[in-house]
């Protein structure tokens, strides 16, 4: 291309990202940062060479199907791509990269603090505080859960369930059981303290359960009334996946009847959106999905997008093709 590719931004990234982008290319920014609707991501395909979604913008095979699209890349600021029709944007020619890797740490620490959180009640704590309905120390107020020396099931053992099991194994004494779809190399198993076996067995036997697999149509509600009577009564649950995972009617119905003790979670079925049901259960801890939201990591994952795009115009390999 002789002159600069267009390429648009479908919300605000770190200001670092941006200025870079902007003198390589003709910079169209989302100043709103809200949500673009459905028309506005389908005039965008017809009018810039790239565009770079977030996980707020479902670009499906409808939207694909329009007559004269431009967009030849899509270059995803986040690793889930299941917003995006993959197939019909292949059929398309249209490229779809992601931005794996980079947020790995960042996501597994908002795991670790979602469990820590609903074990300690800490955020129950914490309201009780800045209520002023605190009246005082005694031995029995306030009773948790201890964290080290409890087991964790971890399904989806991928980078993130991977440094997640890291992080509790060496951290807290934390035995992990897993699920996945193959198996960690036998020297990380016995680093880690992990015993890979079925999903049944894993919610039977934890006291803590991670949610760190992708969202597929075979995970879809993969957390539903049957799973979650195989969990015991005092485990809990958290989710920094997907929110559809998780059947969120029947994780309520299970809260409030005590079939687990609790749960983490940092994603929802309909973001932004959060059942009051939700919100009214005193032991679910409640996060702005913000497991990657570090500037370190948000600034490496739009440096991740940038040098898929550069890679994609200089007519390289891809780094991270979908």
């Amino acid at each position: 291309m002789n002159e600069k590719p267009v390429v648009l931004l479908t919300r605000r990234w770190p200001e670092k990202v941006e200025s870079q982008m902007a003198e390589l290319f003709e910079l169209r920014v989302n100043a709103s940062d809200l949500p673009m609707s459905d028309a506005q991501l389908a005039q965008a395909l017809l009018e810039v060479d790239i565009v770079c979604p977030t996980v707020t913008d479902k670009i499906d095979g409808q939207m694909l199907s329009a007559a004269n699209i431009r967009t030849r890349l899509l270059a995803n600021f986040g690793v889930g791509f299941n917003h995006i029709d993959i197939a019909a944007a292949s059929r398309l020619g249209i490229r779809v990269t992601n931005t794996p890797g980079v947020l790995t740490d960042a996501t597994a620490e908002i795991a670790m603090t979602l469990l820590l959180t609903s074990a300690r009640r800490t955020g129950e704590g914490e309201r009780l505080v800045r209520s002023g309905g605190w009246d005082g120390w005694r031995p029995t107020h306030m009773l948790s859960t201890q964290v080290t020396g409890k087991t964790l099931g971890i399904i989806g053992m991928g980078r993130i369930g991977t440094a997640l099991a890291r992080q509790a194994h060496h951290g807290f004494g934390m035995p992990i059981l897993y699920t996945s779809r193959n198996a960690r190399p036998q020297s990380e198993e016995i680093e880690l303290g992990a015993w890979r076996c079925d999903i049944d067995e894993l919610l039977q036997r934890s006291d803590f359960v991670s949610i760190n697999c992708p969202a597929t149509p075979e995970t879809q509600n993969l957390i539903d009334s049957d799973k979650l009577n195989l969990m015991q009564p005092h485990a809990h649950l958290i989710n920094t996946a997907r929110g559809d995972i998780v059947n969120e009617a029947d994780l309520v119905a299970a809260l409030g009847n005590g079939v687990i003790a609790g749960a983490g979670l940092d994603v929802f079925v309909d973001e932004p959106n959060v059942s009051q049901a939700l919100m009214d259960l005193q032991q679910v801890v409640l996060l702005p999905h913000m497991g990657s939201g570090t500037l370190e990591t948000r600034e490496a994952m739009g440096m991740c997008a940038l040098a898929n795009i550069r890679a994609f115009l200089s007519e390289q390999p891809l780094p991270n093709l979908v």
